[in-house]
């Protein structure tokens, strides 16, 4: 029940609220002290978000009058039909557990149309289905990135050593996609797999490892990772060779970075700022600028970005993402990198924003990608969840690169 219950309270914190499920965590997690309770909190909200209109469809079909999206029964019905038919629950647990919720409520409506659904044995689509605004935002794309959205993402891992990349994925018993990469199937605490404690490794998903690819070998040359809070893009610099500063306005995130730099015996330079009011004493050889986003591009693991992003926090991070680029393109060495990302999916965040920058391009050459990414006819790369689907998908990314003059 404890992890019932905190399931409801997140589902209503995402769509109620508007809040992020990592947000929304502190207050519904909250007395929920079982490492496997949390878990499947998260795994039952997580899969109701995923497949959030599927399972109003069916909700919807077994009503003669449709219940309000903000009501509390449709809530648990939502959370009971997720556990059901992605969790694998037996229907009789769900009822003995799902009822529950409704102490007070109208437990015989919930009952009555759970068990019309179990026993015409619906089924959910092989694709869930994209809310309404998300698929007329995503047009074209939109069938294929969902396709990339059924199952939650595997766990990605960037090596410290690229060179030992076959040892690692054998001793860890996953799959390599890139040299400095092992993907692993999902389950199982991360700080017992094998090099966690002697900082051979962190979490990063692939895709998002592919800003810093573009940017080469360091030698011991001057970068500025901006935006970096958590860090792993800042770790993938130093292993490269990079001497980096890491800027960001979050002390509390750029903590994550500090601890992961003790555990991997790395040093940067960690300056909490913010990057709109911070000037730099000399110009970098490379700046990332890794920016603040709508992170659609992360829902495969954060389902909850696609019920809560609206046209308005769309605009607001095209603004932000715009002057951010403004103020990096002048902390550049003659001859620097500037490369330009976004784990979002919307254009107006990435193929919008690019032409804006006035620094020439330098184009993305597929030599540079790994094996399945191609560069876009203007030089930039393009990811979504879809893309090597065989091995388990990848972040949709977008990604831009230019050279000063």
């Amino acid at each position: 029940m404890p992890a019932r219950r905190a399931a409801l309270k997140l589902l209503d914190a995402v769509l109620r609220r508007g809040e992020t499920l990592d947000q929304a965590e502190a207050g519904a997690l909250r007395g929920v002290q079982a490492p496997a309770d949390r878990a499947l909190a998260r795994a039952i909200t997580g899969e109701t978000l995923r497949w959030l209109v599927d399972l109003d469809a069916l909700i919807d079909s077994a009503t003669r009058q449709r219940l309000a999206d903000d009501t509390k029964v449709r809530g648990v019905l939502r959370l009971m039909l997720a556990q059901w038919l992605r969790l694998n629950t037996p229907p009789h647990a769900v009822i003995a557990t799902g009822l529950d919720l409704l102490a007070g409520g109208p437990r015989r409506l919930a009952h009555g149309v759970f068990g019309a659904l179990v026993r015409q044995g619906v089924t959910l689509p092989d694709v869930p289905t994209l809310p309404p605004l998300v698929a007329t935002r995503w047009g074209t794309r939109a069938a294929a990135i969902a396709a990339g959205l059924a199952e939650p993402p595997p766990l990605d891992l960037s090596l410290r050593d690229p060179a030992a990349t076959a040892e690692w994925a054998e001793r860890l018993g996953g799959i390599s996609l890139a040299p400095g990469h092992v993907r692993l199937a999902r389950g199982g605490a991360i700080e017992a797999l094998p090099g966690f404690a002697e900082g051979a490794w962190w979490v990063q998903d692939l895709a998002a490892s592919l800003p810093v690819r573009l940017m080469g070998a360091g030698h011991g040359r001057r970068a500025l990772d901006l935006c970096a809070a958590p860090g792993g893009k800042t770790l993938q610099l130093l292993a490269a060779g990079w001497e980096v500063t890491a800027l960001d306005a979050s002390r509390r995130r750029l903590g994550l970075l500090g601890d992961n730099c003790k555990r991997l015996d790395m040093w940067a330079k960690i300056v909490v700022a913010n990057a709109l009011e911070w000037e730099p004493e000399e110009p970098f050889d490379a700046i990332l600028l890794d920016a603040p986003c709508t992170a659609t591009g992360t829902a495969r693991r954060h389902p909850d970005v696609l019920h809560r992003i609206s046209p308005a926090q769309i605009e607001g991070m095209v603004d932000l993402q715009a002057r951010l680029l403004d103020r990096a393109t002048g902390w550049l060495k003659p001859g620097g990198t500037l490369v330009y990302a976004v784990c979002s999916l919307e254009r107006e965040e990435g193929e919008a924003q690019a032409p804006r920058v006035t620094l020439p391009p330098r184009p993305v050459g597929a030599e540079e990608l790994i094996a399945g990414v191609t560069p876009t006819a203007e030089g930039w790369v393009r990811t979504h969840p879809a893309l090597l689907a065989e091995h388990g998908g990848m972040d949709g990314f977008f990604i831009a690169r230019w050279s000063a003059p």
